[in-house]
């Protein structure tokens, strides 16, 4: 994704610039146990939508699955995890998620963070029935999103508004109740459920998922940079906000 203006890019891109690797809302510890749930397999087929700057890819490919597929629709992302990221039964795909093109029912396990937040219900759901087709019967299929406490409607339309305001993206985060309806009435079974909170932005979060020499290169990044100062400030500002309503969630559920 190229873009000048700080004031209009997404969130995540000014956080990428900025030297932050980590962008997941439940940070390191959250992508740590989406992974480590999945139970990957040398055997394993597996599909990661969105991997992004490839931080969750690495993680997977420790376990040495028998093939790795990423799609993304940033073919910059695509370019970078190339370079980043090789080996045998490895590729990245610069295309849809809800669309990859990708046999059907020939996936052991498929897994995106941080993606499904970021589309209307209706797109969400194309992306969850995408990766139904796309796996075989049994087969798991995990999310890290960001996660409401249970809200009021007003009150969730308000914080949605705001978030989509800060982070210039069209965030549209659910409660615990609904992401698990999401996937149920898909044909989806869950399997385990992880909530915590949700600390994107916060020091000792920051360094936790980066290390704190990253830390230091990140706050001097920020330091130096005026406007994406203004708008990560801005961010932190509705997270802290909303603290007490925002929450990270993973889930896990298995095709039936």
């Amino acid at each position: 994704m190229k873009v000048n203006d700080f004031s209009k890019a997404q969130g995540h891109w000014i956080l990428a610039k900025m030297g932050k690797k980590v962008l997941r809302p439940g940070g390191k510890e959250m992508t740590c146990q989406l992974v480590s749930a999945l139970q990957i397999t040398q055997t394993d087929d597996i599909v990661e939508f969105a991997p992004g700057l490839g931080y969750t890819a690495s993680l997977a490919l420790q376990d040495h699955p028998y093939s790795y597929v990423g799609v993304d629709s940033d073919s910059d992302a695509i370019d970078q995890l190339e370079k980043k990221i090789a080996g045998n039964n490895i590729k990245f795909i610069n295309g849809n998620a809800a669309n990859t093109t990708l046999e059907e029912g020939t996936k052991d396990k498929v897994f995106g963070e941080a993606m499904l937040t970021m589309h209307a219900d209706h797109r969400k759901l194309e992306i969850i029935r995408e990766a139904k087709r796309i796996l075989k019967k049994g087969g798991l299929y995990a999310i890290h999103e960001l996660g409401l406490n249970d809200v009021n409607e007003d009150l969730k339309a308000q914080i949605q508004k705001e978030l989509a305001l800060a982070i210039k993206v069209n965030a549209k985060p659910l409660t615990k109740r609904e992401w698990q309806s999401l996937l149920e009435n898909e044909g989806f079974k869950v399997k385990n459920v992880f909530v915590n909170e949700m600390f994107l932005l916060e020091v000792k979060r920051l360094i936790d998922d980066e290390g704190f020499f990253r830390f230091l290169k990140i706050s001097f990044n920020i330091i130096m940079n005026p406007k994406a100062r203004t708008r990560i400030l801005e961010m932190r500002k509705i997270f802290r906000k909303y603290q007490h309503h925002l929450n990270a969630i993973v889930i896990i559920a298995e095709k039936e």
